[in-house]
């Protein structure tokens, strides 16, 4: 009985710990007040990754993170920061999979858009093959 309240007690209390107590990065809600900043701030939002959520954007994510990352994207732009300049600074702190669009020419993403092109091949070179050997046989 009293492993089953210490694991009860553990269940409920797991959560409530797991709350942080920070307040909310000042700029993770907040829209910028010059309407371009605020739209270039948005387009690249979209374009990135939240690091939590992995399937969301940061501009759709309700993850703690993607609100720091919001607010970081508007600090940086409202600074005076060009959007690639900022998207090359999150690439460079959390690496290429913090983008929708990773770069071509980087050592581990050309596989990635190679892949494609020679399975498609493959599968040509397969599909021909297979049409030779029907004709073949009529």
């Amino acid at each position: 009985m009293k492993r089953f309240l210490v694991l009860l007690i553990l269940c409920f209390a797991t959560p409530i710990a797991a709350q942080t107590g920070l307040p909310p990065a000042p700029y993770a809600d907040r829209q910028l007040d010059d309407p371009k900043q605020e739209a270039a701030a948005r387009d690249l939002m979209e374009e990135l990754r939240c690091l939590k959520c992995q399937s969301q954007s940061i501009a759709d994510s309700n993850a703690p993170m993607a609100g720091d990352m919001r607010s970081q994207v508007r600090e940086r732009i409202a600074a005076g920061e060009t959007p690639e300049q900022v998207r090359g600074w999150l690439i460079e702190r959390y690496g290429n999979w913090v983008s929708y669009n990773p770069p071509i020419a980087s050592a581990v993403t050309w596989p990635l858009w190679v892949a494609p092109i020679i399975l498609l091949l493959a599968a040509l070179w397969l599909a021909r093959g297979r049409f030779r050997k029907t004709k073949d046989g009529e």
